[in-house]
Order: C-alpha cells, then structure tokens, then sequence
C-alpha cells in the first residue's frame, strides 16, 4: 500500500499552525525541520524551559497522507487557510509500505561512550562483549546515549565513580546515568524525576540490565547524601536546583552537570559558586560538562 508524503517549505514562524491546519484537514502525522540544514543559512535553535518562543527561519513541513487522500488539495486549502506562500514545494511522493519495525532498528546502532561504556538496543550484539554494556532501547523518556549530553556524563562517571559509591541522577529520563553508576561499581543509585514516563522507563531499564537502581518521584524525599550528584537537563532548571542539587551531595562529593551549552556554562558556574566550585570537565560539540566538588573553594 502507497502512502503519500507531501514535503513543503514554508516561513518558520508558521510551522506549527501549517502543521495543526493540516491535521485537521487529513494528514496522518506531520514533522518539522530546518530547511536550512547543512547550508550556510543554518542557524541551530536549542529550546530552553521559559525561554521565548524560538523557530528557524526556514521550516520543512514533512506530511503523511493516506493512500485515497487528495493530499494537493489539503496543502492547497491549509495554505490558504493562513494566507501562507510556499517557499519550496509541495512535492508530494508515494511511500510504499515497509516493515518500519526494522527500518526503526537500523537508525539505533550501539554507541560508545568513553572507554569502557557502551548503549546497545535490545536488538543489538553487543560490539565488545567485554565492555560495560548498557541495554536501552529508545523510548519516551530522554536519554538514549545518542545525545552528546548524555554521552559526556557517562564518560565523565566511568572515570569519577568508584565502587562502593552513592550516586544521584538527577531528572533521570530514561534513567541511563543511574544504571551505569551500578554497572560502573556504586553500591547504590538513586534515580528521580518529576515525569512519570521517566520514573516508568527508569524502572523498566533497571530490570533490563539486572540492577537495583532506585527510583523516586523528584517531590518526595531523596533520603540519601550521595558521592556524585549528576543532573544532565537544561542550564535555566540547573541554575535553579543549584540548592538542591548540593543539599543531596555529602561534602567533598561530586556535582556533575550537563545540558549545558559552551555560552551557558558561566551563568551556571556562578550560580553554584556559593556550593562548589565548577569547572569546564568536558565539551563535545556546542554542549560543555560541568563539574566539581561540594564546598565553596574551587576543586
């Protein structure tokens, strides 16, 4: 069975009411992107909790119709419904039906993370069986190994963390960090978020790879003073847990943090200071880690 896929690009700022337009008018799911990715008009947008409201400048709408649709005439009556032009577009292509199961599968291969560490799908061999493997399959929670924030915490745990300790992830996602601090030799890890999609998936992926990771819900109480404290979100969330995030790190112990990108690092550096003293540890890409120790001085 043929299904159509309709492509257009279109004034950034009018992307989600295009998109929403043409959810009402029949299309079956709708995706945006950068239209001018990989030229020298791209301009990268990170979002950021309270942040404005922020689009590229030039959005690709990407639209999936059924095969009986009139997927023109739904363009058509959806840019007009918002005295919208296209840029670029519309081309509209058939899309024969495929075991997507699979094609899913193939855009997740394992990844390494520093030297020991490895995230492998359940569908996976893993590449060195040696290794420290994490299983984790993509999911709704954030936090597969594919972003380089993610990718910086768990290289900076497998050369911090040291058995026997006690570890905190902090807004845990797919709770990745709390599973390689067990893997990686903590005697206890603690995972905690407000999402209850993030708690489940945390849960789930703690059974997966056979360890006792701890879960809780970010507004009841932690209950423990941990070795490192590692929270990979975003820098407006971190700035406001600085508190927090030291109140549940034992004095000398670590504070590691990510989601942070290079221009942010100061503004979280400062907001720390009267807890620990952070530095630049890592960077990959626009993204930085920070980390230190707990206590006013510098580590």
């Amino acid at each position: 069975m043929a299904w159509q896929r309709m492509e257009i690009v279109i004034a950034g700022g009018e992307a989600e009411a295009f998109c929403e337009v043409l959810a009402e008018l029949g299309a079956l799911s709708t995706e945006v992107s950068d239209a001018d990715e990989g030229t020298v008009r791209e301009r990268p947008v990170y979002a950021e909790p309270g942040a404005a409201d922020v689009a590229w400048r030039h959005a690709r709408v990407a639209a999936l119709f059924e095969p009986g649709a009139d997927a023109g005439a739904a363009v058509r009556a959806a840019l007009g419904r918002l005295d919208l032009a296209a840029l670029d577009g519309p081309c509209i292509a058939t899309l024969e039906d495929a075991d997507w199961v699979a094609v899913t599968q193939r855009q997740f291969a394992p990844i390494r993370a520093g030297e020991r560490l490895w995230v492998v799908p359940s569908w996976s061999e893993p590449p060195d069986p040696t290794a420290i493997n994490i299983r984790l399959d993509p999911g709704s929670a954030f936090g597969t190994g594919s972003h380089p924030t993610t990718r910086l915490c768990l290289s900076w745990m497998e050369g911090h963390i040291r058995v026997g300790d006690v570890v905190i992830d902090y807004g845990c996602g797919s709770g990745i960090l709390g599973v390689a601090a067990l893997k990686l030799g903590a005697a206890r890890a603690v995972a905690t978020d407000i999402d209850p999609l993030a708690l489940e998936a945390a849960r789930y992926n703690s059974r997966v790879n056979g360890v006792a990771l701890e879960v809780v819900d970010a507004h009841d109480a932690i209950g423990v003073a941990a070795h490192a404290t590692v929270a990979n979100i975003l820098a407006n969330p971190l700035r406001l847990l600085a508190p927090v995030l030291a109140a549940h790190t034992r004095p000398g112990g670590w504070i590691a943090l990510s989601g942070i990108l290079a221009g942010q690092a100061d503004e979280v550096i400062a907001a720390y200071a009267p807890h620990a003293g952070m530095r630049i540890e890592a960077r990959e890409g626009d993204w930085v880690l920070l980390a230190g120790r707990r206590g006013p001085s510098p580590c």
